[in-house]
This record gives structure tokens, sequence and C-alpha cells, in this order.
């Protein structure tokens, strides 16, 4: 692809997400309404764009670019739920979700275009590494199969033991503020904690997801873009799944039958017998398909119903005089920025 596409593509992805921050600029508390308006223009964008790479490039690119954006579409379901249960055992409150989940995906898009960078060029210079990959992929939808019904325990996070550890934190959440200042010293409210933990969190799933579109396609371009166009609508689809987690029983033993099924598309194309995309596309869509519609089935009647809270929440909201004690991050010249701004 040319390198002005990929400029352009870069610079729809920062325009959308500058849009994105401009809506979302007051903190405020995101219904299943606005969500699902949201997740529709997110999905219209990524399904478009894919449109278009058909058009321009032909089928089989279009075909590839589809089949990796549903992959990692679906794999970021699993993501949600892991979101949902971290917010939900950290207290944090929910007008606040927003403004972590937006730096995460930021975050997720640079993480994963670096990974998405030396995974192309590990396999242009070293083919043998599909082999590696396609490995993995089986090793990981087994493990996923095995422990379909386990889930993360955000108490037991390595990640948040040690950032609590070189990391001065205060106990209390003060408004959208990452970073605050307490009788001069700079210290991090546990928000900043939770987006260290859910930036974590991604990078493990996109341990998963980037092999697995590989699978389906060698060209980086695709790879970058259906990734991209996929995690830009997670903030939406949370907060219009969240509350839903206990209605897909049996996804997660679809998403690890997708990793199987890739796994063995990558190893069968390395030297035996190419699948065409077609059909991998269709077994995907067969998969994710039906264990949705077995998952809802299984719990119809069920309505939405959050991630249970833990009985004492290791953080908590400040007071008004907690409020007052701090300084923002960065001063304004001249004055003190009212404690009560975000």
């Amino acid at each position: 692809m040319p390198f002005w596409l990929w400029l352009a593509v870069l610079a729809v992805i920062l325009g959308m997400l500058a849009l994105d921050l401009f809506a979302h600029r007051r903190a405020h508390v995101i219904g299943v309404r606005e969500a699902a308006a949201w997740s529709a223009v997110w999905v219209a964008i990524g399904v478009g764009f894919g449109a278009w790479v058909w058009w321009a490039h032909g089928a089989e690119f279009g075909q590839q670019y589809y089949a990796g954006y549903l992959i990692e579409k679906s794999l970021a379901v699993d993501n949600v739920f892991v979101w949902a249960i971290i917010f939900t055992y950290f207290a944090v409150p929910r007008e606040y979700q927003h403004r972590v989940l937006f730096y995460g995906v930021l975050g997720a898009l640079v993480l994963r275009g670096l990974f998405i960078a030396g995974g192309a060029a590990l396999i242009a210079n070293f083919g043998w590494v599909l082999y590696l990959f396609a490995a993995f992929l089986l090793w990981t939808g087994y493990r996923m199969l095995r422990q379909r019904d386990e889930h993360i325990d955000p108490a037991r996070s390595r990640a948040l033991r040690l950032f609590r550890r070189y990391v001065p934190m205060t106990d209390a959440y003060h408004g959208q503020r990452f970073l605050v200042r307490r009788a001069g010293v700079l210290v991090a409210t546990p928000l900043l904690a939770v987006l260290v933990l859910v930036e974590v969190t991604d990078v493990i799933f996109a341990v998963d997801s980037i092999p697995a579109i590989f699978a389906v396609t060698d060209e980086p371009f695709l790879v970058f873009t259906a990734n991209a166009f996929a995690i830009l609508g997670l903030r939406a689809m949370y907060f219009l799944l969240a509350d839903l987690v206990h209605r897909f029983v049996y996804l997660k033993t679809g998403l690890a039958l997708v990793l199987i099924w890739v796994g063995v598309k990558m190893v069968l194309k390395v030297d035996l017998f190419y699948i065409p995309t077609t059909v991998s596309l269709a077994v995907i869509a067969a998969i994710i398909g039906t264990s949705v519609w077995l998952s809802l089935r299984a719990t119809r009647g069920q309505g939405r119903r959050a991630v249970e809270a833990p009985a004492a929440p290791p953080f908590r909201r400040a007071s008004e005089e907690e409020l007052a004690e701090v300084e923002p991050f960065l001063r304004r010249r001249g004055n003190r920025t009212p404690a009560s701004g975000s």
C-alpha cells in the first residue's frame, strides 16, 4: 500500500478520536441508547472501510479485511467483559469510565501498531515464525476451552501491585484526574492505576488477536486497519454490553474455536494447502454467530445485570474536603486551578 494511504488512514483515525473526545468532553454516565448509537456509527465506519477496500483493491483483499475485522471484533467482546470486571471491582464511577477507555484505546492503537510492525518484519525475514504463531494460537484456543468458566481476578493483579509499590498514589478518585499534587507532591489517583491495568489486559489480548489476523492476511495495512477500526468502537461496545456479561455463556467457547481454526489454517497455508479467504470468513462468522445465538437462547428472559461488586472496594470517591486540598497536575500560570475541575 502507498505511503500516502497510510497517512490518510491515520488522519481519519485521529479525526475520529478527536470527534469522540469532543463529544464526551464532559463527564457523564453513558446510557444504553447513546452507546447503541455510537456503536452503530463505529461499526458502519469499519464496515464501510472494508467496502472501500473491496472496491479499490479487489474481492480477495476485501474478504481478508472483513475476516480480520470479524476476528478482532469478536475477541474484543471478551476484552469488554474483562473491563466490566475491572471497573466494578475498583468501583470506578460510571461517569469517569469513558475517560479511562479513551486513553486505553489510544494506547492500544499505538502498542498494536508496534506489534503489527514487529510481526510483519518477523514473517518477512523468518518464514518459519508462522509455525510458532500457529502453535501459539492452537495452544491459546485449547487453554481458553479449558478455562472458559474462569475470569480475571483484579485483586491478584501483579501489574497493580507493582504500580502501587513504585508509584505514590491516593486511595480515592479525584474526579477525572489521573495525577494531582498533594502538599506539593505529585501523586497518582486510582484512575491512573485502572488505566494501567486496562492497558496491560489489552496487551494480553493483542498477543492472541494479532497472530490470529496474520492467519487470514499477510498485508500489514489490512492487519492494522482491521485492528484499528475494530477497537475504535470498543468504548461504545463496553457501555452497550457491560451489563449483559452473564448472557454470553458460550462466547468464550466460540472464541476458542476461532483461534483453533485460524491456527490450523496458518499451519496448512505455510507449505500444504491454502484455505480460500471466503471459506475462512464463512467459518469464522458461523462459529461466532452460533455461539452468540446459543448463548442468548440459553439465557432467554434474563435482563441487564451489572457485574457483582465486592463488599469493600479498594478505592473510593474523594470527599469535598479532600478535593479542596489537592492541586491539578498542571498548574495554571498566575493562579491555581479550582480543585473541582477535571
